[in-house]
């Protein structure tokens, strides 16, 4: 989850899945494949060598499964997956 420094601060982007692509960005940015390795988070997401933590992984499966849904006609009546 995003960690703000003021207690009523919040994202600027109010669209569709914005808060868990926010959360995949923080974690690539902070993962040992962009602080060491000096990549770039797209670089180190296409990179398959151990050194992105399972929860970015987890974090871009969800927001694959969120921009899906805003795709899919039936998550209208599910609702969209994410948060």
């Amino acid at each position: 989850m995003m960690r703000y420094e003021e207690e009523n601060e919040k994202l600027a982007d109010t669209s569709p899945c914005a808060g868990v692509r926010a959360d995949l960005k923080m974690c690539l940015l902070e993962s040992e494949c962009c602080k060491v390795h000096k990549r770039t988070p797209r670089e180190c997401l296409k990179a398959n060598d151990g050194t992105v933590p399972s929860e970015c992984q987890v974090l871009r499966n969800t927001f694959f499964e969120c921009k899906r849904s805003l795709l899919d006609a039936r998550q209208r009546f599910r609702g969209r997956k994410g948060y």
